[in-house]
């Protein structure tokens, strides 16, 4: 008798290595979700019990590594209609999921707390 129709078991520390696999460019959700013969569900609903700091460890990051770089922002029409100056200083935010969020420095680090998980998830 096989396998099928029982639940696999994963553990903490594994389903965040399969999680945190999903976030790094060029992996994405889906790929990694049939790479470990997961459904795409199961991989978001981890994904989204990670950015709540459910998969337990400490070491769970709120945000990806920021890297500030000098110059304008290549979206300069985005910037523009949002009403950001070139000559305010912006952070160009790139998620795991392959999306850019543009946004001055002033900008509310609650709200932008709020945005990044839906930016991230959608």
């Amino acid at each position: 008798m096989g396998d099928s129709g029982r639940r696999r078991r994963w553990p903490l520390a594994e389903k965040r290595r399969i999680v945190e696999e999903s976030f790094r460019p060029g992996h994405g959700a889906e790929a990694t979700a049939r790479r470990h013969g997961l459904s795409r569900s199961q991989m978001y609903l981890w994904r989204q019990r990670y950015r709540a700091g459910h998969l337990g460890g400490e070491d769970t990051p709120g945000f990806a590594q920021l890297v500030m770089a000098p110059g304008p922002v290549s979206s300069a029409p985005a910037a523009v209609a949002s009403g950001v100056t070139m000559a305010e200083t912006r952070v160009e935010i790139v998620l795991g999921n392959g999306r850019r969020v543009v946004a001055p420095v002033s900008v509310d680090p609650v709200a932008l707390g709020r945005l990044l998980p839906v930016v991230e998830g959608a």
